[in-house]
């Protein structure tokens, strides 16, 4: 055999390393561990090879692990699905989960989203750059949530900076139960005069 040959994982032998060469302190807490940072999948050559240990030990370990899943009733199952393992809800509990996924839909914005939102829908069409020149902070992730409740949307890209465009949405416009932008309230008295306060973010946003 050569140097680079795979070790043979698939016959059973003597478990006589301990935890310091499993890196955990059980195979099942390895098996644990490795699952649930998984993205997709793993099968159970592969988590012989993670673990350094044979694939019928393995094998046992995880059907272990299902079987004391089931009996105490979890949040989640362990299951075998196209050719690998991986955790998913237990079908008893999807109730509550719809119902956080739902209220999370529903609940109220943040101090920063509300921020955030209100400078799209005055200064629409606005770039990312533009929004957190004028709210002094990063917004990638209010952006996110805005663009997720339905909010807000793409509205293009700046000729000028390659930067894309943000506009508010019809059902910002339901929401707040108005008719169309020229209904918002108008704010030229608390502003400075616009074209210096454009004058201002361009220089702030001059990276974008």
């Amino acid at each position: 055999m050569s140097d680079d040959a795979v070790p043979d994982v698939t016959a059973s032998e003597p478990d006589e390393a301990g935890p310091e060469d499993l890196g955990a302190p059980t195979l099942e807490a390895a098996l644990e561990a490795l699952l649930i940072v998984a993205v997709e999948p793993m099968s159970t050559v592969t988590l012989a090879q993670a673990t350094r240990r044979p694939v019928p030990d393995v094998e046992a370990a995880l059907e272990r692990l299902a079987g004391d899943y089931d009996r105490d009733e979890r949040g989640f199952a362990l299951r075998e699905v196209a050719g690998g393992w991986r955790y998913y809800t237990r079908d008893s509990c999807s109730g509550i989960v719809e119902r956080w996924v739902l209220d999370g839909q529903h609940a109220r914005l943040t101090q920063a989203s509300l921020e955030t939102l209100a400078v799209i829908a005055y200064r629409q069409p606005v770039s990312r750059a533009r929004v957190s020149a004028v709210r002094g902070v990063n917004v990638d992730g209010v952006l996110r949530t805005l663009q997720s409740r339905g909010l807000i949307e793409e509205a293009g890209i700046d000729p000028a900076s390659q930067a894309i465009l943000y506009r508010t949405t019809p059902y910002f416009l339901e929401r707040l139960g108005i008719a169309s932008l020229d209904d918002l309230p108008d704010l030229a008295e608390y502003l400075p005069d616009l074209a210096e306060l454009d004058a201002v973010i361009d220089s702030v946003a001059a990276g974008e």
